[in-house]
């Protein structure tokens, strides 16, 4: 038997339900607990000091040495670790006892134990559960009845506010800009409160038309609709010519565009993109540069109608020649403005516009048909300001990516005219490269005003129509009957390949016939751009 009274040759089994011997008593026994401070007990359910717990110590003698009985009792303690068999039957006392069989499993005493303040539910399988100690907030049930967080002792309460001051919270919690404890308090608010309620869902509802996938722009034909509208009440005393509204609306929506620029705007850095014989060339300028560019070309215009050309007032030639053909004038104007320009070429250009409209509008039919030259080529001055709209609104694109914002197409009306532009000035521009060797011999010549061998243009989407393109003569006339190839493009990818924007080997999307007049008439449009 070891010294804790066990017997330490006899198997787990044996010494199951035997009575349990208990060791000898030390010299702490004896003491009188009369005479020992009680510790305070805590509140029930929290976790008592450890200051209020007195540390057990073996007794000590008067000189500071252990005492006989704990000197006798560490003694026998040793020898009972010492002893054979008994670190086996210690462990074997220590380790759970698991019944060979389940129908003969006994239930086991179990010492009595207080009873618990609250009972914990069983822990699921497979879930890991941290005993803490148990919060103020929860070993008072009345405090987590009226906590709007229990378990949480830390928790604040839901703040008690007024009906003004929730009503005031109404926008902000519509956009989720209230605290938690806000949000609960207006939300409790609004379950008595029906006045409020209503309101919360209106602004909810507002919300909600605030987050739209789709531009903010303006419809390009928004303008004319309201134009037309208010004329259709009181006619203008001198209306706008139909031939002058694509540029009165291209020239808006830009100027719309550019009009609430900063600085750092203005000297947005924007490439312009245009197609020389068989490659593409760019040019890097500035916001400002752009305008200044527009302005310097539609100087042309301003000449025919006898007004003051805006190159020669910047260059200070007065009656001196000016350059006639757009890249040189754009040259000119940009070397002439130092140091480069700013927003303060957004005022003239604009002014240079609304004259140009106006006298437009005086002058009347006649002055459509007046011839505007371009230097290598001539437009009559409807088709001009046909072309200036539609450069309007190119740039009008490259200054809207150089600065991330969106800029949709003209209207469709509009759109559709530019596109008619472009077919008519196809044949010329075939006749061009076939003089300088870059397009294919002409077939079939035939008189001025036939029908002769064509490319059945089909312009697709926004703005779209059928076309037919003489390959072989400028005089001659296109014909469905005497189509041998047909091209089909978007509206739009049209006009970017007019523009030279995309190259003319990536512009079609469909293709039939004669493979080589669909090259030439595709690199005929691209050949349409310029600076």
């Amino acid at each position: 038997m070891s010294g804790d009274g066990r017997e330490g040759d006899r198997r787990d089994d044996e010494v199951r339900d035997a009575r349990r011997i208990p060791g000898p008593r030390g010299a702490v026994d004896d003491l009188d607990l009369e005479s020992v401070p009680r510790p305070v007990l805590p509140p029930r359910g929290e976790q008592a000091p450890e200051e209020t717990v007195p540390k057990q110590e073996p007794p000590v003698s008067e000189d500071g040495t252990p005492g006989q009985e704990a000197l006798q009792e560490k003694k026998k303690e040793e020898e009972a670790r010492e002893a054979p068999g008994a670190e086996e039957t210690q462990e074997a006392l220590e380790a759970p006892e698991v019944p060979e069989d389940p129908e003969a499993q006994e239930v086991l005493e179990t010492p009595e134990v207080p009873e618990a303040p609250e009972e914990q539910a069983p822990e699921e399988e497979g879930e890991y559960v941290v005993d803490e100690p148990l919060s103020e907030t929860a070993a008072d049930p009345a405090a987590s009845a009226t906590s709007p967080h229990p378990g949480t002792a830390d928790a604040p309460p839901a703040p008690a506010l007024s009906h003004q001051v929730l009503k005031a919270l109404l926008g902000a919690w519509a956009l989720s800009a209230c605290s938690a404890g806000e949000t609960a308090a207006v939300e409790e608010h609004l379950t008595s409160c029906a006045p409020c309620a209503d309101e919360a869902l209106r602004l909810r509802d507002a919300v909600g038309l605030l987050h739209t996938d789709g531009s903010l722009d303006l419809d390009p034909g928004l303008r004319a609709r309201v134009l037309d509208g208010c004329l259709g009440r009181r006619p203008a005393r001198i209306p706008v010519p139909e031939w002058v509204t694509p540029y009165d609306a291209e020239t808006a929506r830009l100027d719309a565009l550019v009009r609430d620029f900063g600085a750092a705007e203005w000297h947005a850095p924007v490439r312009l993109q245009w197609f020389e014989e068989e490659r593409a060339v760019t040019r890097r300028t500035t916001v400002a540069g752009v305008i200044g560019h527009l302005m310097a070309v539609d100087g042309l215009l301003s000449a025919v109608l006898g007004l003051e050309d805006p190159l020669a007032a910047a260059e200070g030639r007065g009656g001196s020649e000016v350059p006639l053909t757009p890249v040189r004038r754009t040259e000119a104007y940009w070397a002439a403005t130092h140091p480069p320009a700013t927003r303060a070429v957004r005022e003239p250009w604009r002014n240079l516009t609304h004259r140009l409209i106006s006298t437009a509008s005086i002058a009347g039919r006649n002055v459509a048909e007046r011839s505007v030259s371009y230097g290598d080529f001539a437009l009559p001055l409807q088709d001009a300001l046909l072309d200036r709209a539609f450069e309007c609104w190119v740039h009008g694109t490259d200054i809207a990516e150089a600065v991330d914002y969106p800029y949709g197409p003209p209207s469709a009306a509009h759109l559709h005219r530019m596109v008619d532009l472009a077919a008519r000035m196809l044949p010329a521009a075939l006749a061009g490269r076939r003089r300088a060797g870059l397009a294919g011999p002409a077939r079939e010549l035939v008189a001025p005003g036939e029908p002769g061998r064509s490319v059945h243009l089909e312009v697709e989407g926004h703005g779209g129509g059928d076309w037919y393109i003489a390959l072989d003569s400028p005089a001659a006339v296109g014909s469905p009957d005497r189509a041998v190839a047909q091209v089909a493009l978007d509206g739009v990818e049209f006009c970017r390949l007019v523009a030279g924007h995309i190259s003319p080997v990536e512009a079609a999307a469909g293709q039939e016939g004669d493979r080589e007049a669909i090259r030439d008439v595709l690199f005929a449009s691209a050949s349409l751009s310029r600076l």
